[in-house]
């Protein structure tokens, strides 16, 4: 017989202590009574009392390890007020009906011979909308300079000089980065022309990005950075708004693109690449027609309207029907003799269309239209007509544009084929279909649907799985340059609120184009064939180069805002003095193929040298930091000149010959949130007050002959035991290779196995979009390798060089743990990985770092979607280990019923599985030389030097949960947001230059500034905060007031793991929180809610109210301007930022 629970027996407990017998009732005198009652009394105080001493207790702290697996909770909590949306179709569900068996389906090759009766049109005729378009990468093969030449801006100017010529053709252009392009060059009838035809419906811009973004690797911020710089251009240079959306070329797709988009006020969305067994039996049910919902969302204030094509590409031979060998003859720029594209490759060329063949050519294509047809649930059918880079001259556009016409024409005037054809736009067709889907008055059912679409497979066992690592240097170089113009951002719009207060006007013209030009960079990159590391090498060179380019600016800055800011009293830190030059950034960025170098902080024997950490974070951060010096005989100063405990150690190099001459000087700073903080480093002879950093031990193994023991360090090489610890966290590494192999939390005792691998995939087919592994991945460490410890009290280091079958080994570790008080850092375990697959020898293999914990997983594992939600992932059997692999762009983890969770951040995109249970393996950079034809034409041999950084959290649940669907929703917890967030968020220290002892004490520059006045809750996050405009309100040009951006998320997270630590987190739903009370010395005056791409006002565009009128989605209570937010949902709102009198005569004074 089975204990009873805990729970259980607790109640029985409390229940026989309130209540005596009816025996004893009637037994006992009533002065017993009384007494009984009192004594009963005093007991039920000491048990609420205990009661809320253990609460407090597991809220502060957690439970002890030992009654950690006893609890039970009969209701497991998903999150904050998170729980499963209700959908029709669940992305999991159908993967779980789905058998992969990729059967032959005749002509169309991945469905089946589609049939049609031909009175399925009889009440309703079809109606036919043919959507010409021309997609245009910018940047693939060619560069985007070179396609903007060669090919994008002659299609414009066709589409212009085509269209004009009859009011019936129509056409979509999506990527704002050509058309901006174009706008500039063209003539001014070009484009009273363009305007012209965009107002009168004939051309429609969908999407309006910057570019069509990626889905898998791009970060929800730079997501909405780079459509928002794109609709924002288009808003104000050709007056529209785009409302319906167009990803044709996205390599899968997820549904936080769907969310963005609704919150940007567009009620429609068309997508194309996702696993053609998904395509089959979603187009088996009529599926393909669909309301896309969050997983998370109860109130279906999410819902956008999504439409899937079903075929295997975007091309004409692909889009009119489900045989491509009958498609390709309407695609008529391929007609011998006539066009320049490649012939149709099933041998039956297209014809000009003639009175002797329009019958027979219109009824063949009318026959691909109604099998077509048939997959969907209306009679209105959607036909793009287009290709990568169509419409190039007037010839092919005539051809396309004439021939189809005489086709519709003749089925237009021949009622009896029951069909009506036309030109047409998005934004004609979404109106037709949901029209139809109105007037049938309930006879049609489009289904809602959540979940993700990854990982996509275009044929057979060809699962695009490589793209999420391909080029990792670079898509490390993406998250330093999203996380550094987030920081510019928020300094500009501080710096130009202090400035325009005391009336020094605004920025130089070029800190404006700059700063504009940079998040242009950014956006460049989210191209589906950018961050993917899909490119031509001189294409990604070039991308490269554009983002070093940017963040070399918005680094110079960055730095002239600190002495703006800190300069404020109005003496020093003029915003118009272009040449203020006090700090400089401690990292250089030297070359777009190299990672940053730290800069050496200079300390000279008679003076200081003045830092200042800068953190863009809406939270204070308490964190251990370090900067490089040539000595180790210095110390740490605080802004009040009192000395900091600081820790010097060697710096280690990446190569055998190890230790670099420098050394790495750590202290503990606290920051304010958007703030910043100034300390000073020093010698003995430079000041009095000076307490030498502590020097570190050094504890080596395996040590060559070659190793020196660096000056004045002292190296130990008798020790047991390869271990590091901090106050909460200890860690144990192997003695024979210094890899990871446990953890133990150091309050709670709790401990996991914790095994840690470094291995290689070989292949024969993986290619830059591809991942086609030749069997299960190998290990490359073999006992030996040199292993160096480095234990101080603040930071304590294992540095592991893995012995390997190649000399020098491929890739080296770091894990670093960290001793500061009450910080994020103190819980986590710092990974890093440095990654050199440069030699041939390492041809064709795919690097690994595997975690085989003792967490029992099954299954399932969880990760990230673009940075904003969490995703339930199932590893199946009847799947290749290929398509297992899914995008991990900053976070993974695995949680057992037992209530451990051991989680993965990730400062970067890569790719992520779980083929064990309890193991999660990543992949750090992959080397290739074949191309895997998919258009590319080359291999992946480009690598980079780089450096890999996670940072690993294992918690423990005040719970234990029952195993939960797999579609279930799951977030973080709020410990595993912060630590993201600072992972993700660094803070930015900057150097002044070294200035003696008595000058340093009497600089009018502040040593610190908090511009918030409130302490944000740790479950509300700042996105963003810009002014809006840069080029309109930043520079000398601006004749009104700037107008700023405020972006929130309200965080969803775990409630199950309620400990905060020491943080002394607040959270959102504790107090209302009032936008009024955010800034000190800066008040907002006006603030309005906005759409996430800051052109709707009204929350009504972007589904956030309900037919109640209740905001559900996010907004404030007018009244009070009280922020209200639901969980997981971004919030925008446009604001004014002025001084306030009392500190504007102040600083005056």
């Amino acid at each position: 017989m089975a204990a009873p629970s805990a729970t259980s027996r607790r109640g029985n407990l409390m229940q026989k202590l309130a209540s005596p017998s009816a025996k004893s009732k009637g037994k006992i005198r009533r002065r017993g009574r009384l007494f009984q009652e009192v004594i009963l009394k005093q007991i039920r105080l000491l048990v609420l009392f205990a009661l809320a001493i253990f609460v407090i207790a597991i809220f502060k702290v957690g439970l002890p390890g030992a009654l950690q697996p006893t609890l039970r909770l009969i209701t497991p909590t998903i999150g904050f007020n998170l729980s499963e949306s209700q959908v029709d179709i669940k992305m999991n569900e159908l993967y779980d009906a789905i058998e992969f068996k990729d059967l032959d389906g005749g002509a169309w090759k991945q469905g089946w011979n589609v049939q049609y009766t031909g009175n399925e049109w009889d009440k309703h005729k079809l109606r036919v909308f043919v959507v010409p378009h021309s997609h245009n990468d910018p940047g693939w093969l060619r560069t985007v300079e070179e396609y903007y030449q060669e090919r994008s801006r002659r299609i414009l100017s066709t589409i212009v000089q085509a269209l004009k010529k009859d009011k019936e053709r129509k056409f979509i252009w999506e990527e704002m980065s050509y058309l901006e392009r174009w706008w500039r060059d063209a003539s001014e009838a070009e484009k009273r022309d363009f305007l012209t035809l965009v107002k009168n419906g004939q051309l429609e811009i969908v999407g309006g990005g910057w570019v069509m973004n990626d889905e898998a690797n791009s970060h929800y911020y730079a997501i909405i950075e780079q459509i928002t710089e794109g609709n924002l251009w288009l808003k104000d240079t050709v007056g529209v708004v785009p409302r319906n959306a167009w990803a044709i070329d996205p390599f899968g797709h997820s549904p936080t693109m769907a969310y963005l988009l609704r919150r940007m006020g567009f009620d429609n969305m068309l997508i194309q690449r996702t696993h053609y067994e998904v395509k089959k039996i979603l187009a088996q049910k009529q599926n393909l027609e669909f309301i896309w919902r969050q997983s998370w969302d109860n109130f279906n204030t999410t819902d956008i309207f999504c439409h899937m094509m079903p075929f295997y590409s975007y091309d004409i031979p692909h889009t009119c029907g489900p045989e491509p060998a009958i498609c390709c003859q309407f695609d008529f720029w391929r007609l011998p003799g006539f066009g320049s594209a490649l012939r149709c490759p099933w041998r039956y060329d297209p014809q000009q269309i003639t009175i002797e063949n329009v019958q027979e050519r219109s009824e063949t294509l009318l026959d691909q239209y109604r099998k077509k047809a048939t997959l969907y649930k209306t009679n209105t059918l959607l036909v793009p007509l287009g290709d990568d880079f169509r419409y190039i001259t007037i010839a092919e556009a005539d051809l396309q544009f004439e021939n189809y016409q005489k086709i519709f024409n003749y089925i237009n005037t021949h009622p009896k084929l029951k069909a009506e054809v036309q030109f047409g736009t998005l934004q004609d067709y979404f109106t037709a279909v949901k029209d139809e889907i109105d007037a049938r008055k309930g006879k049609v059912k489009v289904p809602s649907l959540s979940g993700d679409f990854f990982t996509y497979a275009d044929r057979v066992q060809d699962y695009w799985s490589g793209y999420y690592v391909s080029r990792p240097f670079y898509k490390s170089v993406d998250r330093i340059l999203e996380e550094t113009l987030r920081a510019a951002d928020v300094l500009s719009s501080l710096s130009l609120a202090y400035c325009q207060a005391m009336g020094q006007g605004h920025f130089p013209l070029s800190i404006s184009e700059k700063l504009t030009a940079a998040r242009r960079t950014l956006a460049l990159f989210q191209h589906h064939d950018g961050i993917t590391g899909t490119a031509k090498n001189h294409v990604v060179v070039d991308y490269a180069r554009k983002m070093h380019s940017a963040l070399l600016d918005l680094q110079e800055f960055m730095a002239k805002g600190v002495g703006v800011l800190l300069g404020r009293d109005g003496s020093q830190g003029m915003c118009r003095d272009a040449d203020l030059d006090i700090f400089i950034p401690e990292k250089e960025q030297r070359s777009h193929d190299v990672l940053p170098v730290r800069r050496l902080a200079d300390v000279v024997s008679d003076h200081v040298q003045r830092l200042v950490i800068y953190n863009p974070l809406e939270e204070e951060v308490k964190q251990v930091v370090m900067v490089l010096v040539e000595r180790t005989d210095v110390c740490v100063l605080g802004a009040d000149w009192e000395p900091i405990v600081s820790q010097v150690s060697p710096e280690w190099g990446n190569t055998r010959e190890m230790a670099t001459g420098k050394h790495r000087l750590h202290w503990q700073v606290q920051v304010p949130p958007l703030g910043l903080q100034t300390f000073f480093i020093s010698t003995s002879e430079a000041s009095h007050s000076c307490k030498a950093a502590e020097v570190a031990q050094i504890e080596v193994f395996h040590a060559t002959d070659s190793f020196s023991c660096p000056s004045p360090y002292k190296c130990t090489h008798t020790a047991e035991k390869v271990e590091i610890q901090s106050q909460h966290i200890t860690l144990a590494f192997s003695v024979q290779d210094g890899l990871l192999q446990g953890w133990k939390n150091q309050r709670t005792s709790m401990e996991a196995s914790l095994q840690e691998d470094i291995a290689f995939y070989s292949s024969r087919g993986s290619g830059a979009y591809l991942f086609k592994p030749l069997g299960e991945a190998s290990s490359m460490v073999s006992p030996g390798g040199l292993i160096i410890v480095t234990k101080g009290s603040l930071m304590q280091e294992v540095l592991s060089h893995p012995k390997s079958i190649w000399s020098p080994s491929p890739a080296s570790r770091r894990a670093r743990v960290y001793n500061g008080v009450d910080t994020v850092q103190g819980y986590i375990a710092e990974m890093v990985y440095h990654v050199e697959l440069l030699d041939n020898v390492y041809n064709d293999k795919e690097l690994i770092v595997r975690f085989k914990t003792d967490l029992d997983t099954g299954n399932t594992f969880f990760t990230d979607l673009n940075g904003f939600q969490t995703v339930s992932r199932e590893t199946r059997e009847k799947i290749p280990l290929q398509g297992n692999y899914y995008p991990m762009p900053s976070l993974a983890f695995l949680q057992e019923p037992k209530g451990r969770r051991f989680s993965i951040h990730s400062r970067q995109a890569l790719g992520v599985a779980s083929l064990k249970s309890g193991a999660l393996e990543v992949m750090l950079d992959r080397r290739l030389t074949r191309d895997d034809d998919r258009g590319l034409g080359q291999g992946v041999l480009d690598n980079r030097p780089m450096d890999v950084t996670f940072h690993l959290l294992l918690e423990g649940n005040i719970s234990s949960l029952p195993r939960i669907a797999a579609s279930t929703p799951r977030v973080p917890s709020l410990l595993s947001h912060l630590v993201l967030s600072q992972l993700s968020y660094p803070m930015h220290t900057f150097f002044a230059k070294a200035e003696n002892v008595t000058d340093a004490h009497r600089s009018r520059l502040q040593k610190t500034f908090a511009p918030l006045a409130m302490k944000f809750p740790c479950d509300l996050h700042i996105v963003s905060m810009k002014v809006a405009k840069p080029l309109d309100d930043l520079s000398s040009r601006a004749t009104k007031k700037a107008s700023y951006a405020l972006t929130l998320q309200r965080r969803g997270w775990d409630h199950s793991y309620c400990r905060r630590g020491q943080m002394q987190c607040s959270r959102f739903s504790d107090k209302p929180i009032s936008l009024s009370d955010v800034f000190g010395e800066l008040q907002i005056s006006t603030s309005v809610l906005s759409s996430l791409n800051l052109l709707h006002d009204a929350s009504k565009d972007i589904g956030q109210v309900e037919p109640s009128g209740r905001k559900q989605g996010g907004g404030f209570r007018e009244s009070k301007g009280l922020i209200s937010m639901a969980p997981m949902e971004i919030q925008s709102m446009k604001l004014d930022l002025s001084l306030d009198k009392e500190s504007l005569s102040l600083q005056a004074g």
